[in-house]
């Protein structure tokens, strides 16, 4: 069997023997990946190699460091109630964050992939117009609106309608707060995408077959944006806990997070291995409650989606 060019010449189908394919130089590949990965190595593995080799040491009260190797910095992030009441605070606060921006980030994004075009264009430039301003400003905002007594908006506010002041600024609801407008682009924008490769097709028939709204939603819609929605909570959650200027501003000494409590080691305690191993289990921490939390949501909803086929 043969195979016929445009002027009528036969060609043969199969190559002939003796050919070798021919296979793509490896030297150009390896030119093309080497500054990144030169660049990957200095501004990532080296640095954080030593951060876990810091950790692993004991300093001396003499600020000195000693070259054995202890488990005694971890011990003591476990065993001191302080430190480990921190380390709670953070996940919870990260987790209702993470929460929060997922409940808003829904119908946000529902609009940009299904609604009018201009008001998706409008809702896309309202959620990542606040990514320009810097976040340092976006926190004294919100220093601002949620001031306890009567000089913050929020309270102004509430005093005029009758509803009493509210002390909100330096608790856990403020660093909450402000992390969900601050990192609610990250939850918006990856479900935004997952929704819009859904068919509409695949809802409408949901919707024919009976369906509400409601239940088009939870059988259908939800099953399938788990990858945008496995994306953005990871964002969100690691970004939250991993943050350091709103829990400083809006939380203040009441409220400390991890990031709060790694600046203070290092930049006024001095204590580069104690700090080293807080840095190194809060990466450890959110790395494994992501995979846990990745893992699950997408067994569980796979699972409905099945169900519900």
């Amino acid at each position: 069997m043969s195979l016929v060019q445009a002027d009528d010449s036969p060609i043969p189908a199969v190559a002939p023997a003796g050919t070798v394919a021919r296979r793509r130089p490896l030297l150009p590949v390896l030119v093309l990946l080497g500054p990144v990965v030169l660049f990957f190595l200095a501004v990532f593995v080296i640095p954080v190699g030593l951060m876990v080799r810091y950790s692993f040491l004991q300093q001396l009260p003499d600020g000195t460091l000693t070259g054995s190797f202890t488990f005694a910095n971890y011990i003591r992030l476990g065993a001191v109630d302080l430190y480990r009441n921190v380390v709670i605070t953070t996940l919870r606060i990260s987790l209702l964050t993470t929460l929060g921006a997922m409940l808003l980030a829904y119908p946000l994004a529902m609009v940009i992939a299904r609604g009018p075009a201009v008001i998706g264009r409008a809702i896309t430039v309202l959620v990542i117009a606040p990514l320009l301003v810097n976040v340092v400003v976006r926190a004294y905002g919100w220093r601002i609106i949620l001031g306890n007594g009567n000089g913050g908006v929020l309270n102004w506010a509430l005093s005029w309608v009758g509803l009493g002041p509210v002390e909100i600024l330096y608790t856990e609801w403020a660093v909450v707060i402000g992390s969900m407008q601050v990192f609610l682009p990250m939850m918006v924008l990856p479900l935004a995408a997952a929704i819009g490769r859904i068919d509409p097709a695949v809802e409408d028939a949901a919707r024919t077959l009976g369906g509400s709204s409601l239940a088009v939603f939870r059988r259908v819609t939800l099953p399938l944006s788990v990858p945008g929605l496995g994306v953005g909570c990871t964002l969100v959650f690691s970004l939250t806990a991993s943050s350091f200027i709103l829990p400083a501003l809006l939380g203040g000494s009441f409220t400390k997070m991890l990031g709060t409590l790694v600046e203070e080691q290092i930049l006024t305690v001095f204590d580069w291995p104690f700090g080293a191993a807080i840095a190194t289990a809060m990466v450890l921490i959110v790395m494994a409650i992501n995979l846990a939390y990745m893992t699950l949501i997408e067994r569980r909803f796979r699972s409905r989606a099945t169900e519900g086929a």
